[in-house]
């Protein structure tokens, strides 16, 4: 076993760099652009892996790695039986059936008995199997979205992310396959080094939660404090501070960040003035 834990993420492409954001963020000291095998992190016992996307689960599966970021996706692709422990906020995006615009299919039992092409054949085989549809899936390693213009496939199955790329290509979606995002996965080694494992965790577990939510800080009249407090879904009940001037008071809080624009009009109308919004770094529970 190495004496320092080994954690694998992807080299490039679409998780690449919102990884190395959330291990800084959570207070990994690395040379990110340094895209050797190995990054060695100067204020934990961590080696950070720059490998291939595909390859994360393979290399967490047989040890050579404790932890990896890899794409839920990935995961399911090969059927591991990894463990996800923790969803990690980025990397959003579906694996869909798509067709093109002209063409006459306007749902997933509509390709029974024709082609679809993929970089997901185990994901995409499993889906039509379910359904009992007989799909002669295509697997292809890249550039997935031209296999119905090229004449290889009647559709695809490919990730899609907002959309853009399958309407560049005149694609459209009619089933979805797959909801994916970016996960942490433990494999056999991890498990005897659970104190490090939950120390990592925590620590990225810490960013996210801090990603989530927004530090609410307002002034008001004392006598509406039942009221703003009401208002606010604080972790824990908000503080209130006596201010200077007689009967005004001064309330801190914590809110999920997807609710302040919702919650900034009621706070103003409940009396607060003097509203600041400021973001979290982290946030331990």
């Amino acid at each position: 076993m190495s004496p320092r834990l080994r954690l694998a993420i992807p080299n490039k492409g679409r998780l690449a760099e919102p990884a190395i954001e959330l291990l800084r963020d959570a207070g990994f000291v690395f040379d990110p652009h340094d895209r050797r095998l190995v990054a060695h992190v100067e204020n934990l016992d961590v080696d950070v892996l720059f490998v291939r996307a595909g390859d994360i689960v393979e290399f967490v599966a047989d040890g050579v790695a404790d932890l990896g970021i890899t794409g839920r996706d990935l995961l399911a692709e090969r059927d591991s039986p990894l463990q996800a422990l923790r969803e990690l906020g980025f990397g959003h995006c579906r694996l869909s059936v798509a067709v093109p615009d002209e063409s006459p299919y306007q749902a997933v039992e509509d390709l029974a008995g024709l082609r679809s092409a993929t970089a997901h054949p185990n994901l995409a085989r499993r889906f039509f199997a379910e359904r009992e549809l007989n799909v002669e899936v295509i697997p292809l390693s890249g550039a997935v979205e031209v296999a119905p213009r090229l004449g290889l496939a009647e559709s695809i199955v490919d990730l899609v992310s907002t959309g853009s790329t399958l309407a560049m290509n005149g694609l459209r979606p009619i089933g979805v396959v797959l909801e994916s995002e970016a996960v942490l996965v433990g494999g056999p080694t991890s498990e005897g080094r659970a104190d490090e494992v939950a120390a990592v965790d925590q620590m990225l577990g810490a960013v996210l939660e801090g990603r989530r939510s927004k530090y609410v800080m307002m002034n008001a009249p004392a006598d509406r404090l039942a009221e703003l407090r009401s208002l606010l879904p604080a972790l824990a009940s908000p503080s209130v501070i006596p201010l200077a001037e007689e009967g005004m008071i001064a309330i801190h809080s914590v809110v999920g960040a997807a609710d302040v624009w919702r919650l900034l009009p009621r706070l103003k109308a409940g009396g607060a003035s003097g509203i600041l919004v400021l973001p979290i770094e982290k946030i331990l529970g």
